[in-house]
């Protein structure tokens, strides 16, 4: 699994003029599935995104997590992370993994996320999206599953 995390003051998601997803402050995920990706996978990236310390302490240095600041996530399904480039002027999208697997793999990360306390706000699986946020600092990193 790969995920693009971005730091967010706020973030929505809207479909066909309707907004199906909002937070205040916390992080926008996007997230791409491969096919040899695992449940285990998924809990290896929940359990690091909500602990992972990238807001700011009173002095100003990274030191808290989303869970010490209450902070919610806006993940989005995004396979096209798994394009690859290098080869001629249009992506090759062979290394997402089938929809339907991809969003199975999607929601358990998601149910992972909120079983953590964190409340989570999601895109729709395959639609046609706008995504919309302020990005707080600007913070983005990404974060893999595998090495």
């Amino acid at each position: 699994m790969r995920v693009v995390l971005q730091r967010a003051k706020a973030a929505k998601v809207v479909v066909a003029d309707q907004i199906i997803g909002q937070i205040d402050s916390g992080l926008v995920l996007l997230v791409g599935i491969t096919h040899d990706d695992t449940i285990e996978d998924a809990a290896y990236l929940a359990d690091k995104i909500v602990h992972l310390r990238i807001f700011e302490d009173e002095n100003e240095k990274m030191n808290h997590s989303l869970l010490d600041v209450g902070g919610s996530i806006l993940s989005v399904s995004q396979f096209t992370l798994y394009g690859d480039c290098r080869k001629g002027r249009r992506p090759n999208f062979m290394d997402a993994a089938r929809p339907e697997a991809a969003n199975e793999l999607y929601e358990a990360f998601n149910g992972m996320l909120r079983k953590k306390g964190v409340h989570t706000e999601t895109g729709q699986f395959g639609a046609m999206m706008d995504v919309q946020l302020t990005n707080d600092g600007p913070v983005t990193l990404i974060l893999e599953s595998k090495k």
